[in-house]
């Protein structure tokens, strides 16, 4: 997946056009959030352009092309489809070709308070002719929503889930007091785990695990890699790192599940659950095998810092293998964590506290962790999740072994 906005090279003589970009499998359209730009501004190919809101996330995409921004037709807070030009890159005295506007689906002010066109009054088989898309029509399903009664937006009439959207919030802003509206990512994220957990086959397999080497290994290297990059480690660090050398060894847990069967992924790409203002989005550490500790570190406060902000760019969210989610910071015991398709797996970390444990036959205190790993019975069945949970625990108890282990 790609922040540019188009393919190909600049044409001699031409404007280059900018469009809402595809940045996500089966995205119909996109909000755009803001412009990094002004019209009338220079631009460098490669730096960021505008941001755009998708299913997951806020995102920055870059600018396709060297020039001038002209002829921008689209403002702050359009859903524009996938596809339309919405501004031009041209170079000095050189003049964007005209067009029309482009289709607006909603505007930030609309979705608030949607036209009471949205509603039509259907004929008796509208909703079995109606043109929609398939994602639209599984939106409205889940919102109850009666087909037939939508109008659409997109080409020829058809119905997007962006129309399905705009009613949904419209019924939700006339909601009695109390009613708090989900924001665009906070109701994706809804339709997304309520998807997972309706049509994936979780079972969980739970471990508690000795985490005194852990801590010990954070004490050692924390300062060496402090001095040399400037970033201190953190526990999710070092399990990205560990839990990424043990999915070497268990293909299967970092595999998809697909239509076709069982996917084996190439690389080891792990996403790291992050809480954002409006939501949670899963920002990658691709190739996590085959980094070490200090990378992962930078890497991983790089993404920590750009979620906050908003920034977060298209590859910092694509094609995740398997997911940690981490609570341990806001003191949970443990939980249970719902997994994103494609992947297989996620893996729940809880808080780390002292128990009362059995030690060489004798009662002693230590630092211990619960961790569940939530699989999708159709790639890991329960032996190969006990597998990789023990593989994951016994690399927790030897860190400093573990982190040796670099895949190229």
């Amino acid at each position: 997946m790609t922040s540019r906005l188009t393919g190909g090279d600049r044409p001699n003589n031409m404007p280059f056009s900018v469009v809402m970009p595809a940045l996500e499998m089966a995205q119909e359209t996109g909000k755009l959030v803001s412009w990094r730009k002004k019209e009338g501004q220079s631009v460098s190919k490669g730096e960021p352009l505008l941001e755009v809101e998708t299913d997951k996330a806020v995102l920055e995409v870059e600018c396709p092309a060297d020039g001038i921004l002209a002829g921008v037709s689209a403002h702050e807070g359009a859903v524009i489809p996938v596809g339309q030009t919405i501004a031009w890159i041209v170079r000095p005295g050189e003049a964007p070709p005209p067009q029309a506007a482009p289709t607006v689906v909603a505007t930030s002010a609309s979705i608030a308070r949607p036209a009471p066109a949205a509603l039509n009054t259907p004929e008796p088989a509208a909703a079995a002719s109606a043109k929609i898309s398939p994602k639209a029509r599984r939106l409205a399903k889940e919102r109850g929503l009666d087909v037939g009664r939508l109008q659409g937006s997109g080409p020829g009439g058809e119905i997007l889930a962006s129309d399905v959207a705009a009613v949904a919030v419209s019924q939700s802003s006339a909601a009695p007091a109390g009613v708090e509206p989900l924001s665009s990512i906070g109701r994706l994220m809804a339709e997304r785990t309520t998807q997972s957990w309706t049509t994936v086959p979780h079972f969980f397999v739970v471990r508690e695990v000795d985490v005194s080497s852990l801590l010990a290994a954070r004490d050692l290297l924390g300062p060496t890699i402090e001095k040399a990059h400037g970033v201190r480690i953190t526990h999710t660090d070092l399990l990205v790192a560990l839990v990424a050398r043990a999915l070497t060894k268990h293909p299967r847990v970092n595999a998809s599940w697909s239509g076709d069967g069982i996917r084996l992924n190439p690389d080891i790409n792990i996403g790291i659950a992050m809480a954002v203002n409006d939501g949670v989005v899963a920002a990658v550490i691709h190739r996590a095998s085959t980094k070490n500790l200090g990378e992962i570190a930078i890497e991983r406060r790089d993404l920590s810092e750009r979620a906050q902000a908003g920034r977060l760019r298209p590859p910092d969210i694509a094609a995740a293998t398997f997911t940690i989610s981490n609570l341990g910071m806001y003191q949970v015991d443990a939980f249970s964590a719902i997994i994103n398709p494609p992947q297989a797996a996620i893996l729940a970390v809880a808080r780390i506290a002292d128990r009362v444990v059995p030690v060489d036959g004798q009662p002693a205190i230590r630092p211990m962790m619960t961790v569940t790993l939530s699989c999708d019975h159709r790639v890991v069945d329960g032996v190969r999740a006990a597998a990789f949970l023990n593989e994951v625990s016994e690399a927790i108890g030897q860190p400093e072994v573990w982190l040796e282990q670099k895949v190229e």
